[in-house]
């Protein structure tokens, strides 16, 4: 976990019962969940296998030791975990080289927060490597802290990473919003204790108390944000 936040970032901002925004990365604020399977696809095909499209939902979203196990028990792939996590890493690192493109919404939500000094953190099941890439494209500055999947013990769908971010910031997880697009990453967000905002991006999610369902971030403003907050909290 990294982190530049100052002391004052650990106040509620301007009264609101909104004490931080905990954002998740690949198909929440950047088009990389597509990215991920490409390169998961290309990857095995190189060790000979085949992969089927049905298995996409269930490793969508996931940390890496999970999606990986479950593909290589998928395909019975001749590869260690460890070995697959770095060809995976290496040749998404490359991917995502040639630029990331930003979901609709997404900028003009992280410059709204921003222009806020709502404290904003980065919750990503991706590892440090492959968020500090990312970040070139996001912009560094958005976030006084980032949580990378390779430097907390549990990785989603447990809620260490959102409890270590609301830790981080000094805030109480039940007025954190989160968003997020996966089930998984939704999983984690809740069982930490936070309100929930989900933006599907390959896998439906359904509505639930405490979570929000809406098709893009561009339906997803601070007044939406402060407004799920209060309503929940």
């Amino acid at each position: 976990m990294t982190s530049t936040v100052p002391a004052s970032l650990t106040r509620t901002t301007e009264g609101s019962a909104l004490q931080a925004v905990l954002l998740d990365m690949d198909g929440t604020l950047v088009d990389t969940e597509g990215f991920w399977w490409d390169v998961e696809v290309e990857v095995f095909a190189d060790l000979g296998h085949r992969l089927e499209e049905t298995w996409r939902d269930v490793v969508v979203g996931g940390p890496m030791t999970r999606s990986a196990g479950y593909l290589i028990d998928a395909t019975g792939a001749d590869i260690a975990i460890e070995e697959l996590t770095v060809l995976l890493n290496d040749r998404f690192e490359k991917r995502i080289g040639r630029g990331v493109p930003l979901m609709p919404g997404a900028a003009r939500l992280l410059g709204e927060l921003a222009a806020h000094k709502v404290p904003t953190a980065l919750v990503s099941a991706s590892h440090r490597r492959i968020i500090d890439r990312v970040l070139e494209s996001l912009g560094r500055h958005h976030f006084a802290l980032t949580v990378a999947g390779d430097e907390v013990t549990r990785t989603k769908p447990h809620p260490e990473p959102y409890l270590a971010a609301a830790a981080g910031f000094g805030a109480d997880p039940r007025r954190c919003a989160v968003v997020e697009d996966t089930a998984t990453g939704v999983a984690a967000a809740e069982a930490a204790g936070c309100r929930v905002v989900a933006v599907p991006s390959v896998a439906p999610i359904a509505p639930a108390p405490g979570r929000v369902v809406v098709p893009s971030l561009e339906h997803v403003d601070l007044a939406f944000l402060r407004g799920l907050v209060t309503a929940e909290g």
